[in-house]
């Protein structure tokens, strides 16, 4: 009877089996990685869409934009007028306006609005005081939009924001500048390419919106709540 050779993996041979399965693994959970982030992304940008079509609802309804919610965790709109531009600018009234709260990543959404947009006695032509500025390529921020009547935004997945309990989430860059701006606000916005580079202009991932006057004042036209 002949000898039969008995073939197996050798402990080398395992070993670089495992390692390729693990980077197998690897690499198929960092794109699943991706994909998730970037859904939560489209999702955000749904929920911001959603919140200036109910913006631009409540103006139709009432002749004027909501103020900011009474605080990060009630979101019914502040009864009182803005008398500073300042606070104008705090969280999306989500309770008032019936949407969803937050974004993706569990924090309240933000909202700033210009506070002749919020008060009564709103008139067509009424100027808006907020502005959007961009970046290209990097270099200096250039306008986008001036003189928008109200911004709704994300402050996205890393730095900055508020939970649904009301906890502030710190900053933990010390090079995003216009994450910066966008926080503290209340007329001055950016919206660009997100990057999670420290070199200027410094990471970014926020998902900001606005509402233009002539889109505003045409819907309060038709709605015949403007003249």
């Amino acid at each position: 009877m002949k000898n039969k050779c008995i073939h197996g993996f050798t402990i080398i041979e395992m070993a670089i089996v495992l390692l390729i399965v693990g980077l197998l693994l690897g690499g198929g959970l960092s794109v699943l990685g991706v994909q998730m982030e970037m859904q939560r992304v489209k999702g955000t940008e749904r929920l911001l869409d959603e919140a200036r079509e109910a913006l631009i609802g409540f103006a139709v309804v009432n002749g004027r934009l909501p103020r900011p919610a009474t605080s990060a965790t009630n979101g019914v709109e502040n009864p009182a007028n803005c008398p500073t531009e300042v606070l104008c600018s705090g969280f999306i009234p989500w309770a008032t306006l019936g949407t969803t709260r937050s974004d993706a990543w569990g924090k309240t959404l933000r909202y700033s609005v210009t506070r002749n947009f919020a008060n009564p006695g709103l008139a067509l032509g009424t100027p808006g005081t907020r502005n959007i500025d961009t970046r290209i390529n990097g270099g200096p921020l250039v306008p986008v939009a001036i003189g928008v009547s109200a911004v709704v935004f994300s402050h996205g997945r890393r730095n900055f924001g508020t939970t649904e309990a009301g906890v502030a989430v710190p900053n933990l860059a010390a090079t995003n500048a216009d994450e910066t701006s966008n926080d503290t606000g209340p007329l001055a916005y950016v919206q660009r390419t997100p990057s999670e580079q420290a070199v200027a202009p410094g990471e970014f991932d926020d998902i900001v919106i606005w509402i233009a006057p002539g889109i505003l004042f045409n819907r309060m036209v038709q709605a015949g709540r403007l003249p």
